[in-house]
């Protein structure tokens, strides 16, 4: 593909649907906003490809259109739900590390987080992960999935978080903090297999 030089649209479902379909489920974790994303996305594609530089490979121009429709999703949909729940509440984060003495700010052992031992280059394990993690963010409370999804896999700068979602920024390192806590428990429970009573 030659510069500035587009695939023919016709053929973009097949090449891409799979991959950006899977992409926004582990975004999303919701089928039908998954597909309705994709044909955004696919919708956009069409409308943009006289302005496609050539820069990126085509699979990243689509991987950056779709990023773009879910953060625009996510940030519809944070307007219907509540982020006052989650209060600020230091009380959580101080029962993980020791308070005071020559130990002072390690972890509380038995709250320590497990070793993993896992192999970073095992395709096989990284498959097995990404479904227990799409797992354990359909479990957390919607709030707390939403910002993790936009600060932790779309890389979302948190002043924009913040202003987009109409949260304080103490409240966004709360949501976070308590949204990996929780991700970190269920992963030990349903993935690893350990028990962890934290």
């Amino acid at each position: 593909m030659s510069e500035n030089k587009i695939s023919d649209p016709s053929t973009w479902v097949d090449k891409y649907s799979e991959l950006l379909f899977k992409y926004a489920m582990m975004r999303l974790n919701n089928s039908s906003v998954a597909e309705d994303v994709v044909q955004e996305t696919f919708m956009a594609a069409l409308k943009a490809k006289d302005n496609f530089s050539g820069n990126s490979s085509e699979q990243t121009w689509f991987v950056a259109i779709l990023k773009n429709k879910i953060i625009d999703h996510i940030r519809k949909a944070s307007r219907e739900i509540n982020f006052e729940d989650i209060a600020p509440d230091s009380s959580d984060a101080e029962s993980y590390f020791i308070k005071s003495g020559a130990m002072a700010g390690n972890w509380v052992p038995e709250k320590r987080p497990v070793d993993w031992k896992l192999d970073s280059n095992n395709l096989a394990e990284q498959k097995e992960f990404w479904k227990f993690l799409q797992y354990c963010l359909s479990v957390l409370p919607k709030n707390m999935a939403m910002v993790f999804v936009l600060r932790e896999m779309e890389e979302e700068e948190p002043e924009k978080i913040c202003n987009d979602l109409k949260i304080d920024p103490t409240n966004l390192r709360v949501i976070i903090y308590r949204a990996r806590l929780q991700l970190r428990k269920c992963l030990e429970k349903n993935w690893i297999g350990i028990e962890n009573e934290c």
